[in-house]
């Protein structure tokens, strides 16, 4: 069960724990977000927005890790990237329906800034350098979702899965070794296939030394190797 965890004490104007988008506010700007805001601590697992409903705040990713993932039919969800702390989950539900089009998970304990989507689209109406930021940081994550959804549907099982290890270490966690939360089923949704595929793909690795992976650590030990696999596919 998440729980709410509003510090009064501590406000956006100097929390090192927010969004950049948020230095882009004024000081006046910044005080309306504190007192409009909810701070909630998930723990690993929960669900922190539901594809399909309704939406009536943004958040901003204080700690820890969430997924960002399509549901589809069964246990079948395609993950579309892994949120780290400082980041900004918006949608295209703000302008357009007002509605989450993707759910979000904690994959860690991870804390997060609700804030009143009516309050957002304001300080958007209101502050020009914070909306043409909010664009850039919004089309980003669409053209890098884009780019990996392509990469998925041209690349074999083996390719798919060493672009999915090469995204989380050049990517999330900045390092060849890392202690990784993402379950297998995961890792398959990461990579687009089933899970058994996956299971199978990551023994072959580890078989030729490209990886280590045991008790929730993973180690690229070849990364040139993975990285032509992921590239011929």
């Amino acid at each position: 069960m998440s729980d709410h965890c509003e510090n009064p004490a501590r406000n956006c104007l100097n929390c090192d724990l927010k969004s950049p988008l948020f230095c882009f506010l004024t000081d006046e700007e910044l005080e309306l977000v504190r007192k409009n805001k909810i701070t909630v601590v998930y723990r690993s697992g929960e669900t922190i927005r539901k594809q399909g409903t309704h939406m009536s705040h943004v958040i901003s990713v204080n700690s820890g890790l969430a997924k960002v993932y399509l549901e589809g039919d069964g246990e079948h969800n395609s993950i579309i990237r892994i949120v780290k702390p400082t980041h900004f989950i918006g949608g295209p539900g703000i302008y357009l329906d007002r509605v989450h089009h993707y759910s979000v998970s904690a994959l860690t304990q991870t804390t997060v800034c609700h804030i009143d989507v009516e309050l957002f689209k304001q300080l958007i109406d209101n502050n020009r350098i914070f909306a043409r930021e909010f664009m850039k940081d919004f089309s980003h994550s669409i053209l890098s979702v884009y780019n990996r959804l392509t990469l998925l549907t041209q690349k074999q099982m083996p390719g798919r899965m060493a672009h999915a290890l090469l995204y989380l270490a050049n990517e999330v966690f900045c390092s060849l070794k890392f202690e990784i939360p993402l379950t297998k089923q995961d890792l398959a949704d990461l990579s687009g296939m089933a899970r058994d595929s996956a299971v199978k793909i990551l023994r072959e690795f580890h078989s030729s030394d490209l990886i280590r992976f045991s008790d929730g650590l993973m180690e690229i030990t070849n990364p040139e190797s993975l990285r032509r696999i992921s590239v011929t596919g």
